[in-house]
């Protein structure tokens, strides 16, 4: 299987965070003209059952693109906050955690120290990294940024969501660890970069195409990168 070249030396990899908040919401009509959605979270008073289907008491709007198994809850690192403060000084009183829709923000790992497929302990669920996020128009009008979502996309400073292995419950100051590592081959934020790459090398494509821990969606992206000719319409999802 192919191997990314840049990928740092494991030793040096954080395995441990800690959970910095929880977050949930429910959908709402927010903007003219625009579906409902579920974007914005407010902080969670205690702990909270995380099952198959997400933290209890969150939602999400469009079941088409969001939520389901694979995307069952998201974690954003709090530590990105720092860097859209600087990049976007302007916003930046918005940029905190919670601010990006997340349903976990962690304090510790960020997407450089985790590959596909990671196992996390988390209180006493068991999640394991499926994909980064894939963000859409609904970041910019949350953010009311319309540069937010090509800036995520750049980055790789995405987060990432995560299927429930084993259902369980979640507290603000919990440990976030590292319990196994199934595919260290594959890093999550090299990953990320990779899926929008409009330019992929084709093994590396194939290889990703055929990665069971990855989330079927960006499973078929990957297949359809094969094909060095293939044009990625970006247009409907993230405008701009």
């Amino acid at each position: 299987m192919h191997v990314f070249n840049r990928l740092r030396d494991r030793r040096q990899m954080n395995d441990t965070a800690q959970v910095a908040g929880l977050f949930t919401g429910e959908p709402e009509h927010r903007w003219e003209g625009k579906p409902f959605s579920a974007i914005r979270k407010r902080r969670a008073d205690g702990p909270l059952k995380v099952t198959s289907a997400g933290l209890a008491g969150d939602a999400q709007a469009d079941l088409e693109v969001h939520g389901g198994p694979d995307k069952a809850v998201h974690i954003y690192p709090a530590e990105h906050y720092a860097h859209w403060r600087r990049v976007f000084p302007e916003m930046a009183a918005i940029y905190g955690p919670g601010g990006f829709g997340e349903n976990i923000s962690s304090e510790g790992l960020s997407e450089a120290d985790l590959c596909i497929g990671d196992v996390l302990a988390a209180g006493g669920a068991r999640l394991q990294i499926s994909q980064g996020r894939q963000p859409c128009w609904k970041l910019n009008l949350h953010t009311d940024n319309p540069a937010q979502g090509a800036a995520f996309q750049k980055t790789g400073k995405t987060g990432w969501y995560v299927r429930v292995l084993q259902e369980g419950t979640v507290e603000e100051g919990d440990t976030l660890s590292v319990v196994d590592r199934p595919c260290p081959e594959w890093n999550l934020r090299e990953v990320i970069l990779a899926r929008f790459s409009p330019r992929l090398d084709p093994a590396v494509a194939v290889a990703l195409s055929e990665l069971e821990q990855l989330a079927e969606p960006w499973r078929s992206a990957f297949a359809r990168k094969v094909d060095p000719d293939y044009e990625e319409d970006i247009a409907p999802r993230l405008p701009g």
